[in-house]
């Protein structure tokens, strides 16, 4: 029988399960056909489970139209509420950002933190957050879009590292405040469509220093305003300002730089589409462990690709399928489920996934 996804609150007693349905945590919840009953369904509200597959029946489904998982995302109220909480935080950050580069007040640090825990409060958990983020990608990536982003990238980050909570605060507040040199250099060069020339990319990588410089004197951490400074060093010497390596860097400049380079590459910009998360953690697999710090780099790709577990792709032969199982020796290339078989990607080398769906 053919399968359709729809979404819970489309669900109806009498339909047929057709692939099995988890948790964000990976619990199963109910296996592949089953028959829902109202039961069932209260159950898929309860785990906030936006969307499953069921066996089409032409009679009831006919007028149903296929949504994707991220469709299903964002039609949620759940979505929308975190979208709203999102946009008020963005325009916090712009604010605050905007009066510190113009010299018209301070940094109400706590305020900054308290506007990033508002939109962490509207996830269960880290997992939950990534998928919420992977929901908005379609945003213009301004700067204090991006800032935010890789705030609450960090913030998760610190959790798989065990960081404690002072950490974490340090760790989220150097990412919020990355970027802000770019807010130093002319916009025509920021938002430029098409390839940055030689001189405006220089122009670009002052941002690190313009950053530090514009904080320098502000009452923040030092291991932020070196955070600021050091984003783009890399481990083997390659990076700016100062091509400083490994030793050279600050932890938490080490740790920035990894979910600055996640949020970058799966971001809509302007001369490109968002880049598939699984292509990401395979651009890491190949040289990223000379550019970043193996520990650190190693905790971020296994739990971001975690994080997708039992997520729907399209792979480029045009196929779809669930990601189901992770290959530790090859974290972008899952093992997917489709329809009945198995596809292993560590073992299909011409096959990838070109979408999360």
């Amino acid at each position: 029988m053919e399968a359709i996804r729809i979404r819970t609150d489309q669900a109806e007693a009498g339909m047929t399960v057709a692939s099995d349905v988890y948790t964000s945590g990976n619990q199963l919840i109910i296996p592949k056909g089953i028959v829902l009953d109202e039961r069932m369904i209260t159950r898929l509200r309860f785990y906030n489970i936006y969307g499953l597959l069921v066996y089409k029946r032409e009679a009831e489904l006919a007028d149903i139209k296929e949504e994707s998982y991220i469709e299903m995302l964002r039609n949620t109220q759940e979505f929308k509420k975190f979208n709203r909480t999102y946009i008020d935080t963005i325009n916090n950050v712009e604010d605050n950002f905007t009066n510190v580069i113009n010299g018209t007040g301070e940094f109400d640090i706590d305020e900054l933190l308290a506007d990033t825990d508002r939109i962490l409060k509207e996830g269960r958990n880290g997992a939950h957050i990534l998928e919420m983020l992977h929901g908005i990608r379609n945003y213009d990536d301004m700067t204090y879009v991006h800032s935010l982003n890789v705030s609450l990238i960090c913030n998760i980050f610190a959790s798989w590292l065990k960081f404690t909570p002072e950490e974490t605060r340090i760790l989220t507040l150097g990412g919020l405040l990355h970027d802000i040199g770019k807010m130093l250099i002319p916009k025509e060069i920021l938002s430029k469509d098409g390839k940055l020339t030689s001189e405006e990319f220089k122009i670009i990588k002052t941002h690190s220093i313009k950053g530090y410089q514009a904080l320098k004197d502000q009452q923040v951490d030092i291991r932020v305003k070196y955070a600021i400074l050091m984003h783009h060093e890399r481990c083997d010497g390659s990076g700016y300002p100062n091509g400083f390596v490994a030793d050279q860097i600050d932890d938490y400049a080490k740790i920035i730089a990894i979910a600055d380079v996640y949020d970058a590459m799966t971001s809509n910009r302007r001369y490109r589409d968002a880049i598939c998360p699984f292509d990401v953690v395979e651009e890491f697999e190949r040289d990223g462990f000379l550019k970043y710090d193996p520990g650190y780099l190693m905790t971020f790709m296994e739990r971001i690709v975690q994080s997708y577990l039992h997520n729907i792709v399209r792979l480029n032969d045009g196929r779809e399928g669930e990601v189901i199982m992770i290959n530790k020796l090859a974290l972008s290339r899952p093992v997917v489920r489709i329809g009945n078989g198995f596809v292993d990607l560590s073992k299909e080398h011409k096959l990838m996934i070109q979408a999360i769906i």
